[in-house]
């Protein structure tokens, strides 16, 4: 993602690496799946992955597997279908089983907006061309608690880039402004490394206790970095894990983060995130899957089976 700024490799098992694409002989077979910001959505035992990419709409790609991924041949989101020309972060879609309608919420020239479609694939489009807010914005999460209220969670730049939730209306597409709550700010010697940036937040909920994954330090630094934070309501007041940060420096990647928790057809969590493109390239970032675990106990765990997911051409 991004501090008030334009936004926001890796060798392969007997395979030659040129720019990312992995070759054997002439043929081109696959490549790096090349989004940053990543959200993976399971629906109907397909798996569908959107990010931020270096362009001026989303594309969608489908996997059964979480390894091997295909793009699909049209795009899940045009900016002809947005407000906003320039600039598309951070997507996320969910299933609103009440509307029977897919959401996408998502940040186009730093201002938080939604758009829905039939399909997981889209089109997505705005019903209205305007963002939720007038203030700037980005990286929007949506959390559905069980009593039925539906919480957004997003950075203000208030102060650096700061997390803030606040409560959907009936429709999900406005925020009732006065349930607006700040929630996570760089405070900490780690999230502070590079600049004054929280965000990227995810929230998950075991039991009674409620979970705010974030991340930490500008996008561009190599000690971007996940951590945790909990809470008894969804407006916090949050409490930091004290041996955070969970992910960071993966094996041989760096600048990891901005990822978002989902749960696998098994049943498991995992944790999708990017990475830079290499020690000294950040982007095109690319996407990485690693095992997650909860405990009422030992709380948040992140690591472990590491996927680099890749593209088949």
């Amino acid at each position: 993602m991004i501090t008030r700024c334009l936004k926001r490799g890796i060798l392969i098992l007997c395979s030659i690496i040129v720019t990312n694409v992995i070759v054997r002989g002439q043929e081109t077979v696959s490549t790096f799946l090349p989004i940053a910001d990543p959200y993976i959505l399971l629906y109907e035992d397909v798996y569908y992955a959107y990010g931020t990419s270096q362009s001026d709409s989303f594309k969608v790609y489908t996997s059964k597997d979480l390894k091997s991924w295909t793009c699909a041949e049209h795009l899940a989101l045009h900016k002809d279908n947005s407000y906003g020309n320039k600039w598309f972060w951070a997507p996320e879609v969910y299933y609103v089983e009440k509307f029977k309608k897919f959401y996408m919420f998502y940040s186009t020239e730093e201002h938080i907006c939604v758009a829905t479609s039939d399909s997981p694939l889209g089109p997505f489009v705005q019903d209205e061309k305007k963002p939720i807010r007038e203030e700037k914005g980005i990286d929007t999460s949506v959390f559905f608690d069980e009593d039925g209220k539906v919480y957004l969670y997003f950075v203000r730049f208030t102060d650096g880039n700061v997390i803030w939730c606040a409560e959907l209306e009936e429709n999900l597409k406005g925020i009732k402004e006065e349930t607006l709550t700040p929630c996570i700010a760089a405070k900490e010697p780690w999230e502070r490394l590079l600049g004054k940036v929280a965000e990227g937040p995810s929230v998950i909920k075991k039991r009674d206790v409620y979970y705010l994954l974030y991340s930490a330090n500008d996008f561009r630094s190599q000690d971007y970095a996940v951590g945790y934070a909990t809470a008894t309501s969804p407006l916090g007041p949050w409490k930091k894990y004290e041996h955070n940060p969970l992910l960071h420096r993966v094996e041989d990647l760096v600048g990891t983060g901005h990822g978002a928790p989902f749960v696998d057809k098994e049943g498991k969590y995992r944790y999708v995130f990017h990475a830079h493109k290499s020690l000294t390239e950040v982007n095109q970032r690319n996407t990485y899957i690693v095992d997650m675990s909860m405990s009422h106990k030992k709380g948040v765990s992140i690591g472990g089976n590491l996927i680099r997911p890749v593209v088949s051409k």
